[in-house]
């Protein structure tokens, strides 16, 4: 076990097999990125209280193992909403990978196709859909959409991922409004030349504006977000496509019910990763409420917090089908690219397999509330 001592130097080459933990490829990552590139990936809204509880609530819930279970085979695949993962695990959407390397969301779909992950593809991403989809061979893209002020990018955007290859859309609601991130502001966060989010440039706009222009996210791309937003828009997305629709942003039962009652196939547990309203609960506090409520309806997952393979057990424990991450992802990308997010999702992965084992649990099936009981 590595200590702080003898802890992955940023300098060298990069081995994916000295990092022992995805926080260790967190260090070596923020160390390689710019300032500004970091603390976008790494800050949360106002004082950062719901970024640190997402982290703590995991780490708070014990685990009551079974003994004498006879874990020698173990399955850990899972199939979700048509989507095959090696474990209960799917990539969260992440806005503007090539901040962390040139090879951005390619070099991460591409990790994600040799470990046979899904991937959800942010809408603020610096690769366009069609380029992620085309490399992604042994694992399924599913595509992240904001409403915004412009319904007719939204279709052509949803219409765009459908061709491409995604197999479901992930709609975000807890982005009324971009959230106060007081990092972004003190470093005058701006989409740096040379990147763009591709998705989100304006239909036509070749050679003119593509609303990418101006201080931080709020003036960059206000537009690609709407305050008016409201549960008829959900509907009217619903009823234009054929895809399977997730609700992305949901901590409350009701709202979780009233999403699926007007459609929706799935719903992500998640406040953003702490990056909007800074005193929502942490996920892992909203989640088993919400997965008891409707699992046998719908596919439930949940985001926010997640670092190790135990906590993706916990989340299936409490409800969960799978869990999410995205900060992890981002690490592995800034300290090595394509080798760092393999080594991240193998991490997570192995780590998920061993805690089965040793909670006893040979199936996915196993893991049931009681194990959070005794």
């Amino acid at each position: 076990m590595l200590n702080a001592s003898s802890s992955p130097d940023s300098g060298a080459a990069f081995d994916p097999k000295q990092f022992l933990r995805v926080d260790e490829l967190e260090a070596v990552a923020y160390e390689r990125m710019t300032t500004m590139a970091a603390d976008y990936y790494r800050s949360g809204a106002w004082g950062e209280h719901t970024l640190q509880w997402n982290l703590d609530a995991w780490e708070e819930i014990r685990i009551f193992h079974r003994a004498l279970v006879d874990v020698s085979r173990r399955k850990t695949a899972v199939t979700l909403l048509g989507s095959k993962s090696a474990f209960p695990f799917i990539i969260a959407p992440t806005a503007l990978h090539k901040l962390a390397h040139p090879d951005g969301e390619l070099a991460s779909m591409r990790a994600a196709s040799s470990r046979g992950v899904p991937l959800i593809l942010s809408s603020l991403s610096s690769t366009g859909v069609e380029e992620v989809c085309a490399v992604a061979k042994h694992a399924d893209v599913w595509m992240q959409l904001y409403i915004g002020k412009e319904r007719a990018h939204v279709l052509d955007l949803s219409a765009r991922a459908q061709a491409a290859g995604c197999r479901a859309l992930v709609l975000t609601v807890d982005t009324p409004v971009w959230g106060v991130r007081e990092r972004d502001i003190r470093n005058g966060f701006c989409i740096p030349a040379g990147i763009q989010a591709v998705n989100l440039m304006r239909s036509g706009a070749a050679g003119g504006p593509t609303g990418h222009t101006g201080a931080g996210l709020g003036e960059a791309l206000g537009w690609a977000i709407d305050a008016s937003l409201s549960w008829k828009d959900l509907e009217w997305l619903i009823a234009k496509q054929s895809l399977p629709i997730l609700v992305k942003g949901v901590c409350r039962v009701d709202d979780a019910l009233r999403a699926v009652d007007a459609g929706a196939q799935g719903i992500i547990v998640s406040n953003h990763g702490g990056r909007q309203l800074d005193g929502a609960p942490a996920t892992a506090e909203s989640l088993p409420a919400i997965a008891a409520a409707v699992r046998d309806r719908a596919c439930v997952i949940v985001d926010g917090g997640i670092r190790r393979g135990v906590d993706v057990l916990r989340a299936l424990a409490l409800g969960a089908h799978a869990a999410s991450a995205g900060r992890p992802i981002l690490w592995g990308l800034g300290a090595g690219g394509e080798a760092g997010v393999a080594r991240a999702l193998e991490l997570l992965e192995t780590e998920f397999d061993l805690a089965m084992a040793l909670a006893g649990c040979a199936t996915l099936e196993d893991i049931s509330p009681d194990l959070l009981r005794g």
